[in-house]
Formats: C-alpha cells, structure tokens, sequence
C-alpha cells in the first residue's frame, strides 16, 4: 500500500471525479474552511474545471454550507449534511464552547441568549442575510448594545441551536442566514446511521487513514468513532503499512497515481488537517514550513504528494519558494497548475 498515492486519489487531488463544488463537499464530508478565502481554492482545486463562481454559485444557492461543525472549527459540508452533522457534533461543540467563555469571564444567561434569538429570527425574517456588524448595530438600536466577544458566542448558540447558518458569500466578509430559509427540512437522523454515515464519507474521501485520526478529525469520543466504523466494517479494508494499521474503503481507487504531479494546497487543506499525524505527506524537518505547535497552517506546494514548498499569491499572482533539497518541478507540470488557479480566478 502506497498512502500517498492513495490519499491523493481519494481526496481527489489527482484524477478528479467531480465537476460541482457541491460534488466535492458531499464527498469529502466536512472540510475545514478557517481562511474565508482560500477555502474557495479548496474545493474548487478538486473539481474537473476550477471555477470561483460555480463555489459561489453553490454556496449561494444552500448547496454549501460554512459553520462550526466537528472540532469546533470553521467547515464547509454540504447543504443536505449540515443538519444530521449539527446534531452529532452539538454537545461536544456546545462542551467546547461554554469551556471558551468560562475561560474568558463570559457568562450568557438562558433568557439573554432566547431573547437574542428571537431578535436574529426577527432581523433576518425582514433581511434575509446579515453581517455581524449589521445584529451588533442593530442590537444597539434595541439597547442590547453588547462587545464583539459577547455577539460571537451569542452567533455560535444560535448556530448550534439549528437557527443560523452561512448566508451568500461575499469577497471578504461572512454573513449569516435562518437555516429554515436557506436549507431545505430533513427528518431526523438517528445517531447510530449519523455514526455510519460520517465514518463513511471520512474513510471514502481520506482513507487510508487511522482509527486515532478519524477520531481527530471528528472531535467525537472513541466509542461513536468505534460505533461509525464497525457499522460500515464489511465495506473497509485493513491494510499495514510501517507498522501503522489503516483502514480504507473498499471502493477507493488504487490507479491514476502519475509522478511528478504537482499540487497548490492552501493553507488548512484536508490533505494535511484531515489527520493527527502529517508524517506522510511532511517530512519532520520539514513540517514548521507547513504548520506551527499553535495550529496556524500555510499554503504548500505538492510534489508526489510530499510538501516540498510554500506558495501565496498576493494580488493573484502566484509566487513560490521551494524549501525541500530533492525538489525538482518540471516547468510544465508546474505551468499546468498555475494555469489551472489562474482559470479558477476567471484569468
């Protein structure tokens, strides 16, 4: 078993299978979406033809949806996902959440917190999408004039309480909407199909991957994790590899690896954040180039899947800096990629 060429595959970095952004969420389940904008280049860099208005387009349309999901993180995942995901991961996210306002002094009262629901009900009834300046303004207006810290954790109640959801998206800023005006009503998923349903689109879109690292990746206990894996264990396949036991799908692709492919993976892609351990893709001496001990992750370059360099590019256009001493890029394997970030930005 090769990993890389595996998870490359399966995270359809290389011979993608998706034209529509939405495509490429439902696959990959939840994928991280902390940087507002290089989100965008994240899923889009996984579809046939890269495009930043088929993402907005989705997006708009509840296709694809940015909140707080697993880890309590920024994620994008799939407009007909975000509500069974919600319902797994709330206690834990809510567990997280009353930790970080302990942590900082802030206690919300259950009557504040129903009486600022009501208010984003009203608001976005009669607006259909805000800015948070918009609710702090408009709170103002009311006399429930409160700090920037206070109005975020109110947001994320809102969130984890199934009232708020991304609205449309916008160049720099995110803006909120009521989930029952911008995702379409579901029966309720029982826990123990949410379980599968999660450990299968994980293990599909990132396998080879461990017990330990859907764990991680999930932000559940190890009992569900277990629980998802053993519903759908016909369907995954054990395989070793250094010692290390991984499990994959039984459908995932094994051919369509080619050498010298190269990759422009923004910064908190799945293909590094997706797992505990990055020893696959990053070598240790090299791993300060990709992330920081404080969990702020930078944009690489890909060779074979190995990060071998940075990149960014301010105003669009591309620069680079190769960091890893083998690293050879062939001039038009590097000349393909950029051309098709460039396509995605409509240059």
């Amino acid at each position: 078993m090769n990993p890389v060429s595996a998870r490359l595959l399966a995270q359809q970095l290389i011979c993608r299978q998706f034209s529509t952004p939405h495509d490429v969420v439902a696959w990959m389940g939840a994928m991280q979406a902390q940087e507002y904008r290089m989100m965008r280049w994240a899923v889009e860099m996984r579809t046939k033809k890269p495009s930043a208005k088929a993402f907005e387009k989705d997006y708009n349309e509840g296709k694809i949806v940015r909140g707080h999901l697993f880890r309590t993180t920024w994620q994008l995942v799939a407009g007909e996902d975000w509500r069974w995901m919600q319902e797994l991961c709330r206690v834990n996210a809510l567990r997280g959440l009353a930790g970080w306002m302990k942590s900082n002094g802030v206690s919300i009262p259950e009557a504040e917190q129903e009486l600022v629901q009501l208010f984003f009900c009203d608001y976005l009834g009669k607006n259909r999408i805000a800015f948070k300046s918009d609710f702090a303004r408009a709170l103002e207006d009311k006399g429930l004039a409160m700090d920037d810290h206070r109005l975020s954790y109110h947001i994320r109640l809102a969130e984890y309480s199934g009232i708020l959801c991304s609205g449309d998206l916008f160049p720099m800023k995110h803006s909120y909407a009521l989930v029952e005006d911008k995702l379409p009503r579901q029966s309720p998923v029982p826990k123990d199909d949410a379980l599968a349903r999660l450990a299968l689109k994980y293990f599909r879109s990132h396998g080879p991957a461990t017990l330990e690292e859907f764990v991680w990746w999930s932000g559940l206990n190890i009992s569900d994790c277990k629980a998802g894996m053993d519903a759908i264990r016909s369907e995954l396949i054990e395989e070793c590899w250094k010692g290390i036991t991984f499990h994959r799908h039984r459908d995932s692709r094994t051919r369509g690896f080619r050498s010298g492919t190269l990759t422009l993976l923004p910064s908190y892609d799945e293909y590094l954040i997706g797992y505990k351990s990055r020893h696959v893709a990053v070598r240790p001496d090299h791993s300060h180039h990709a992330h920081n001990d404080r969990g702020i992750f930078w944009p690489v370059i890909l060779r074979n899947g190995e990060v071998v360099g940075n990149w960014s590019a301010p105003g669009g256009t591309v620069q680079i800096e190769i960091f890893h001493p083998d690293a050879k890029l062939n001039r038009d394997d590097l000349q393909k990629e950029l051309a098709r970030y460039q396509g995605y930005l409509g240059r």
